[in-house]
């Protein structure tokens, strides 16, 4: 009888044995599995994003822009330089690959330590505007009103920059528009092309320029530069009026220099002067340093 008893309990050790390792079995083939099916999914999504391509510009190679202008554009005086950027492209490049264009139509000039109106009048340098006294081509981005953004490039001479305010919107009109309305009050009415980067904020919000980018580099930045416009040859001195800048009243004999530089005619510019486009015919303008 203790034999047979003790067999018994054998055998029921070896079923119970037996049941575990193969319910082990079960769970570890169900386990891989699932993993198999899981590591399948993870492939197919992979490869469905690598097929996603993001939206790319036709202008240039995706990797490095073919006509970026470089730092030998950018060292030039103040004046000379403001007027260059005249019909000059901005690109934008978003995080998804699309890009953002804008000519260029409208500039001032702004003479680092002389001009009483600059923000580094007197050669005086703080943590704001460190980026104008960087290498030509430095962007200088400042708030205005505590909300609003302008963005400026360094030129030649202690202090100099150019502030760009207002660009002919060329590429991604929709995603401009979107970004200007988050800005703008609910249920405002659509703006029109010519109205999305007519002003100095006005573009840094269709374009998506955030405080961030002061003190980049528009030479070599991957999400922001200059190049040649390919499609419309460089404007004539005759197309470019040289009218006092906008803003500044309050500087005395310094708010009457002609230091801000547009394109005659061009639906895109902020603000128009009849009587500088008047005396830029007729050769009267100046753009001596001296106030």
């Amino acid at each position: 009888m203790m034999a047979g008893r003790k067999r018994k309990v054998q055998d029921l050790a070896m079923a119970a044995a037996t049941h575990t390792e193969s319910g082990l079995l079960f769970r570890r083939n169900q386990t891989e599995q699932n993993c198999s099916v899981e590591l399948t999914s993870q492939s197919v999504l992979c490869e469905s994003v690598q097929s996603v391509e993001p939206e790319r510009s036709h202008y240039f190679n995706y990797n490095e822009p073919q006509h970026r202008l470089g730092l030998d554009f950018f060292s030039q005086p103040c004046i000379t330089l403001a007027k260059a950027f005249l019909g000059k492209v901005l690109v934008r490049r978003r995080a998804d690959g699309s890009e953002l264009r804008g000519r260029i139509v409208e500039t001032e000039a702004y003479l680092g330590g002389e001009d009483k109106a600059s923000h580094s009048a007197g050669g005086k340098r703080t943590e704001r505007n460190t980026a104008m006294f960087m290498k030509p081509g430095t962007i200088y981005v400042y708030p205005i009103y505590g909300i609003y953004l302008c963005m400026n490039v360094s030129s030649e001479g202690e202090g100099a920059a150019v502030l760009l305010r207002s660009l002919e919107p060329l590429q991604g009109q929709p995603m401009m528009r979107e970004l200007r309305a988050a800005r703008r009050k609910e249920g405002a009415r659509q703006l029109k092309d010519k109205e999305l980067c007519n002003g100095p904020s006005k573009l840094c919000q269709a374009l998506n320029i955030p405080r961030c980018f002061d003190r980049r580099d528009l030479a070599s930045d991957p999400e922001v530069w200059l190049e040649d416009d390919q499609n419309t040859s460089p404007p004539k001195p005759q197309d470019i009026v040289s009218a006092p800048r906008v803003g500044i009243e309050s500087h005395g004999v310094w708010a009457k220099k002609p230091w801000r530089f547009y394109l005659r005619g061009h639906p895109c510019v902020s603000v128009v002067n009849k009587e500088a486009e008047r005396q830029s015919l007729s050769g009267n303008v100046t753009d001596s340093v001296d106030p």
